[in-house]
């Protein structure tokens, strides 16, 4: 019996992207090109770096299913995705991205093989583990989302936006006070 699997993971990455289009909706267009610093990336390159996460994962685990990230040209197979962190796209059209493209990416998720989900995937030189089976790859992915959608809820207190998940909470708390 297993707990968690290829659908459990599909339906956790379907929450995870209607909380990040909540964030693309909330943030105002004229505040997509801010950055909290001249090094970091803009809101708008956030959320296409997002999208092209799952792009990538859907690349090198589906399309290529890769065995090995050693000798893959990252270059390369970021520079073949549809979308691109520096592409300038509007709001809407991002929007419209991280919907679609979610929803591509849940399906797709949803109906990988067990067998597939435990292969094998060599890590590259230098890092922590020797290989990871792609269920925890494709995992990874997900938490990568929610890294950055954490960094969107900070620019959004940034720009004065109060974040979803918390306007969600405050008549609970409002209750609790009184």
């Amino acid at each position: 019996m297993s707990l968690y699997g290829a659908k459990e993971l599909a339906n956790s990455i379907r929450t995870v992207r209607q909380n990040t289009i909540v964030i693309a909706e909330d943030i105002p267009e004229e505040s997509y090109d801010y950055r909290p610093s001249p090094e970091s990336r803009s809101v708008r390159e956030t959320f296409l770096h997002i999208i092209a996460g799952a792009q990538f994962a859907q690349r090198v685990h589906g399309e290529k299913r890769i065995a090995s990230f050693e000798g893959l040209d990252f270059r390369a197979v970021l520079d073949g995705l549809p979308v691109k962190e520096k592409d300038q796209r509007s709001k809407e059209e991002i929007v419209r991205l991280l919907r679609s493209e979610g929803d591509r990416w849940s399906q797709w998720v949803e109906h990988i093989p067990e067998s597939v989900l435990a292969e094998r995937v060599t890590m590259p030189p230098g890092s922590e583990a020797a290989a990871k089976n792609r269920f925890e790859l494709l995992l990874g992915t997900k938490e990568h989302e929610m890294h950055h959608r954490a960094q969107l809820m900070v620019i959004e207190r940034l720009l004065g936006i109060v974040p979803h998940l918390t306007r969600k909470r405050q008549p609970a708390r409002e209750t609790a006070v009184r």
